[in-house]
C-alpha cells in the first residue's frame, strides 16, 4: 500500500469517527425543540451532548487539517468551491455552541426560546450541508485544469446533492433519538421510542430512494465492484446493520441500535470510499481533470512523515474520547453546573 492510499483510508476513518460521534449531537438538536416539552427536558437534552460535542468536533478539525497536509491541491479546490457552503456550515457550528453556553444564562422564556431555536435550526443545517457536500463528491463538481474551480457560488447545490443531504438528515435524527433514548428516562425517554420509528422510517424512505437514484444517474459509483468482491461485504454489513436497527427497538435494546446505527454509518462512510476511490475531487466538466489521490498529493517525504504523527497521535484522540465517554456514562442528572 502506497502513502497515498493509507491517507485516502485514514482521513475515511476520521471522517467515520466525527459522522458517528458528531452525527447523533446534531440528531439531539434537530429532535430538540420535538420531543422535549418542558423546559428541564430541554436542559436534559442538551446535557446529553453538553461535556462531548466539542471534543466530537476535534475529529473534524483533525480531517481538515490531514486534508490540507496531505491532499493541498484538492484542498484548494474543495475550499475555493465550497466557500460559502462551508462559511454557513461555521456560522451553524458557532450558533450550535453559543446557543448550548448561553441558553441557561438567563431564565426568561424569550431567551430560552430563541436560543432552543437556533440550537435546532444549526444542527439541522450542519447536517443537511454535510451531506450536500457528500452528494456533491459523488456527483461532481466544476473544476478544471490543476483543480481551478470554474463554477459558481452555488453549483455544488443540485438536486442529487440535496437529496443525500436530506438522507444525512434523517441518519443523523435517528442516530440521535437512539442516543437520547439511552441517556433519559421517565416520560422523555417513553415518548423517544416513537421518534425512534419516526426517524428509522423516514431514513429507511430516503436509503431506498438515495439509492436507486445514484445507481441509475451514477452507475460509475459500483465499477469497483468487479474487482474487489470484497466490497460486497460491506454492502451486506450495511443492509444487515440498518435491519437490525428495527429489531433492537422492538426487542427494547436501544445499546444494539445504537450500535447498529453506528455500524449502518460506518458502511455508509466505506461505501463513499469506495465509489470515489482513487479519486479525490471529480470534475463535472472533463474527466481529465478529476483530481485523483496521485495528482493532489504532497510529497512522499512529506506523507511519511504525517504517517509517523498519525501513528502517535490518533490512538491519543480514540483514548481520550472513549476517557470522556467512559467519565459521563449514564443517565442525565441535572445538578449545579447543568446547561
Amino acid at each position: 500500500m502506497d502513502y497515498q492510499t493509507l491517507w485516502f483510508l485514514l482521513l475515511g476513518a476520521l471522517l467515520f469517527g466525527y459522522a458517528v460521534l458528531d452525527g447523533f449531537d446534531f440528531g439531539v438538536g434537530i429532535l430538540h425543540l420535538f420531543v422535549a416539552k418542558t423546559d428541564d427536558e430541554r436542559r436534559i437534552t442538551m446535557n446529553s451532548i453538553g461535556p462531548l460535542w466539542d471534543g466530537n468536533e476535534v475529529w473534524l478539525v483533525t480531517f481538515g487539517g490531514a486534508l490540507f497536509a496531505a491532499f493541498p491541491v484538492a484542498y484548494a479546490s474543495v475550499f475555493s468551491g465550497f466557500y460559502v457552503p462551508f462559511m454557513l456550515l461555521l456560522t451553524a457550528l458557532i450558533f450550535r455552541g453559543v446557543a448550548l453556553e448561553f441558553r441557561s444564562k438567563r431564565s426568561g422564556k424569550a431567551w430560552r426560546g430563541a436560543f432552543d431555536v437556533a440550537f435546532s435550526l444549526a444542527s439541522l443545517l450542519c447536517a443537511l450541508l454535510m451531506g450536500t457536500a457528500v452528494g456533491a463528491a459523488l456527483w461532481g463538481v466544476p473544476i478544471g485544469a490543476r483543480g481551478i474551480w470554474q463554477g459558481g457560488a452555488f453549483d455544488v447545490v443540485t438536486p442529487y446533492s440535496l437529496l443525500v443531504g436530506a438522507l444525512a438528515v434523517a441518519l443523523f435524527a435517528m442516530h440521535g433519538a437512539i442516543y437520547l433514548h439511552l441517556k433519559t428516562e421517565g416520560a422523555l425517554q417513553d415518548r423517544l421510542v416513537g421518534w425512534m420509528w419516526r426517524t428509522f422510517g423516514v431514513f429507511m424512505a430516503l436509503y431506498v430512494l438515495t439509492t436507486i437514484v445514484t445507481l441509475v444517474a451514477r452507475p460509475e459509483v459500483v465499477r469497483h465492484f468487479a474487482d474487489w468482491p470484497s466490497a460486497w461485504a460491506v454492502v451486506g454489513a450495511n443492509v444487515l446493520a440498518i435491519a437490525n436497527i428495527p429489531r433492537m427497538i422492538y426487542k427494547g435494546k436501544p445499546f444494539g441500535a445504537f450500535l447498529s446505527s453506528t455500524a449502518t454509518i460506518g458502511a455508509l462512510v466505506a461505501l463513499f470510499g469506495v465509489a470515489l476511490f482513487p479519486n479525490l475531487v471529480v470534475s463535472s466538466l472533463d474527466p481529465a481533470y478529476t483530481l485523483s489521490i496521485h495528482d493532489a498529493a504532497s510529497s512522499e517525504a512529506t506523507l511519511r512523515t504525517m504517517a509517523l504523527i498519525a501513528a502517535i497521535g490518533m490512538p491519543l484522540v480514540v483514548t481520550y474520547t472513549a476517557v470522556v465517554y467512559w467519565t459521563f456514562r449514564g443517565k442525565v442528572r441535572l445538578g449545579e453546573f447543568s446547561y
